[in-house]
């Protein structure tokens, strides 16, 4: 039996930019960072309140993946949050647009989308 998602792997065209979002912007915690040699590669493994969660890798020339339109498979990375109002407000304020806010329909729970630098639709969601 499956005890819960470990992680989830992100490619990034330029890593040092999606290292300053992701650690210095959206506040993740660097667990590890490698740099392998051999592939010309970095990972670098995030943590969620000091929980692990995300892979962070770097590849020469990977292809692109479209997310929008919506494409096939993975459509995007939700993060938890008591207040998206004020989570918002804090992105806003690094630049990093938000769409407008929306409430879930089912829930009624409060959540909206921006995304990191490659265009990985991320979404905030109200705790």
């Amino acid at each position: 039996m499956f005890n819960r998602i470990h992680h989830v792997a992100i490619i990034c065209s330029d890593y040092e930019k999606s290292k300053d979002f992701y650690v210095n912007k959206l506040g993740f915690k660097v667990l590890n960072e490698f740099y392998r040699a051999e592939r010309k590669s970095y990972k670098l493994d995030l943590a969620i309140n000091e929980h692990y969660q995300i892979e962070l890798f770097s590849f020469k020339n990977p292809p692109e993946r479209p997310s929008r339109p919506e494409a096939l498979g993975l459509r995007h990375l939700a993060f938890e949050v008591d207040n998206v109002e004020q989570e918002i407000e804090r992105l806003n304020k690094q630049n990093i647009i938000t769409e407008p806010l929306r409430i879930d329909e089912f829930t009624d729970k409060k959540f909206t989308f921006f995304t990191d630098p490659d265009g990985l639709p991320l979404e905030i969601y109200e705790k």
